[in-house]
């Protein structure tokens, strides 16, 4: 049997989460930078260290129900819509934000298309039949290799839960992260009172590593994630 070793520091969301104990001062920075990234503000390249051998554009994804694109700014009254639902922001580091300010959120997601460097971002609508119902993101966190790590979230509008949407997208940007990006790990960040994201994250192989006050931290590794898929394949084979 082998044993998969995750790398010292796991990403999540716009938030990190160490695999060991921080000082109050790391945890200071690592608070700000959050609240930095939160709005769009992050380090510039020239500090962010290594790169990927060649950047990988965000992908157009289809799915049996969905397709998963990159954010249009005419996208802005469903992506308003979204974050005005209390179910949503509950969770989430989103603070409330007026039709303006959610239209300006939205102009910076369309921004984040491309992964190269540690800290580089993407984000894809969720549509089902022409409309935007969610959206799931992606961060690359470590870009050696050998322990090649992103973060990966997701959010659907509360109208559409309960479908088996969210898994359905989430298991699709798996598959970009290991198959495309060739990430060795995914991780995830949810906070411990969302039982249903961190059910949703256990469907997909997630297993837990931490808690640490509001943060539930889970990761997948892409053998566990393959094996699944595997797996799923050959009890539906007329999916496949």
């Amino acid at each position: 049997m082998t044993t998969t070793r995750l790398p010292t520091q796991a990403t999540l969301g716009i938030r990190s989460v160490r695999m060991r104990p921080r000082s109050l001062a790391a945890l200071c920075v690592r608070r700000l930078r959050d609240a930095l990234a939160s709005r769009g503000v992050r380090r510039p390249r020239m500090l962010r260290g290594r790169r990927l051998p060649s950047p990988i554009d965000a992908p157009r994804i289809r799915t049996t129900r969905l397709e998963l694109r990159p954010h249009r700014r005419d996208d802005a009254d469903a992506w308003f819509d979204l974050q005005s639902q209390e179910s949503v922001t509950r969770f989430l580091p989103w603070p409330r934000r007026s039709r303006r300010q959610s239209a300006r959120h939205l102009a910076d997601r369309t921004r984040h298309t491309r992964l190269w460097q540690a800290d580089d971002f993407l984000a894809l609508a969720i549509v089902r039949d022409g409309r935007l119902i969610g959206d799931v993101s992606a961060h690359l966190r470590t870009v050696d290799a050998g322990g090649r790590t992103l973060e990966i979230g997701w959010v659907i509008h509360p109208e559409f839960g309960g479908r088996g949407y969210a898994t359905e997208a989430a298991d699709a940007l798996l598959d970009f992260a290991f198959d495309e990006v060739g990430a060795r790990f995914v991780t995830a960040v949810t906070d411990p009172r969302n039982v249903r994201s961190s059910s949703l994250a256990r469907r997909l192989g997630f297993v837990e590593l931490r808690r640490e006050g509001d943060e539930l931290v889970l990761a997948v590794a892409a053998d566990t994630h393959r094996e699944r898929a595997a797996i799923e394949r050959s009890v539906r084979p007329d999916e496949g």
